[in-house]
């Protein structure tokens, strides 16, 4: 014989938690820190509970726990045991756990049986301890929710406009140059799922710079900690901020030479990052084309001259307007034009696989392409320029 126990439990809707009490004695003497008989007591109405809950089909019973059997509830409890043991000098928590399986069934045997009997009131019960439940929960994520929002404005640069949406999937950070054009950016995003950070002028060509000028660069630091997810062999895929990384600049040289830039500096510190496609080049128009209501935005001159020709070749008034660059297209063309998901052309970067051709030898002669374009020996660029200028048709200068 194990010994007995007794117990009286009332949850109280709306009550006064100052007038709520919780209280277990073994033997008559007070425990106010429980111990084994409180254990095996609120152990014994979460099975029952979770089970009736069940029985009945009380969606997300599961949830329910020994924090939401306390809530709101006043309870007696007392334990009559032989040669109790006590933690301690003053008897204030009892530890005796041997005594503990059997209180525990005793007790659900009593409180199952008292659920079957009075099927209203335990379906009111379980119901309302359910709520109790969702409600923890929900603040639970919220205070997480807070705590990883905190710690990353804390890591986060400054300049970075990020988006609210904490799950990377279907994010995006839009990598533009100075502040003129990210403010035409921020005014033209979508705030939930769509991040902006400027970067000041053209940033370090990293295929002919040391290791200290890189780890000593701010603007690759700032957009290393927007990333998240490291470089090198640092890399780590499940730490990455956003789904896409889309690279935004002006439609013009300028424009393109800072995207080679960065397309260098992603191949050389973050290849995992082509690799798994994130890195994207977004396709800003260079010339808007007006006739009355229609309106066409072409991304080159090869582009306008094809739409004034196919498009508006009947209309002798045309309008054609050239953005200067980002910082000067209003924020409604550059939304409808560049960064709305629906309307928008983008350009996936990835390493170009040949048929036939090992990875290895593919590997080497792309390292071998950009270390030509963007290395530190401008014969290689020469040489390359003379060998492929025969497929330039257009030349902007």
């Amino acid at each position: 014989d194990h010994g007995t126990i007794e117990w009286v439990i009332s949850w109280l809707e709306n009550s006064n938690t100052k007038l709520l009490f919780k209280d277990s004695f073994c033997n008559t003497v007070p425990t106010p820190e429980g111990g084994s008989h409180e254990i095996a007591f609120k152990s014994a109405l979460i099975r029952s509970l979770k089970s009736y809950g069940s029985l009945i089909n009380v969606k997300d019973c599961s949830l329910i726990s020994s924090e939401d059997i306390a809530e709101n509830s006043c309870f007696l409890l007392s334990a009559f045991v032989r040669n109790p043991q006590f933690f301690g000098q003053t008897k204030n928590k009892l530890t005796m756990p041997e005594i503990a399986r059997t209180m525990e069934n005793s007790t659900k045997d009593h409180s199952d049986i008292w659920l079957s009997k009075n099927p209203k009131d335990a379906k009111k019960i379980v119901s309302y301890l359910v709520e109790i439940a969702l409600q923890r929960k929900r603040a639970k994520e919220e205070k997480l929710l807070n705590q990883k929002a905190s710690a990353r404005k804390i890591r986060l640069p400054g300049k970075l406009s990020d988006c609210t949406r904490m799950d990377p999937k279907g994010t995006e950070v839009f990598i533009v140059e100075g502040d003129s054009a990210g403010g035409s950016a921020k005014q033209a995003r979508n705030r939930e799922t769509q991040a902006v950070l400027p970067l000041k002028g053209k940033i370090l060509n990293v295929a002919n710079a040391s290791t200290a000028k890189l780890l000593a660069n701010q603007e690759l630091q700032d957009l290393n900690q927007a990333l998240g997810c490291g470089t090198g062999n640092q890399y780590e895929e499940k730490k990455l901020r956003y789904e896409k990384i889309i690279i935004m600049t002006d439609a013009d040289v300028d424009g393109a030479h800072i995207a080679s830039l960065l397309m260098t500096y992603f191949y050389r510190e973050l290849p995992k990052l082509i690799e798994n496609g994130h890195l994207y080049l977004a396709a800003p128009p260079l010339y808007r084309i007006t006739k009355k209501d229609i309106i066409r935005y072409a991304h080159d001159e090869q582009d306008k001259n094809s739409m004034l020709k196919n498009i508006f070749s009947n209309d002798k008034v045309v309008e054609i307007s050239r953005f200067k660059g980002l910082g000067e297209m209003p924020a409604e063309d550059l939304k409808e034009t560049t960064m709305n998901p629906e309307t928008r052309k983008l350009f996936k970067v990835s390493l170009t696989k040949k048929n036939g051709g090992s990875e290895k030898n593919q590997q080497k002669t792309t390292a071998k392409l950009v270390e030509s374009l963007m290395g530190k020996k401008p014969e290689l660029r020469l040489e390359f320029i003379k060998e492929n200028a025969k497929f330039v048709k257009d030349l902007y200068i």
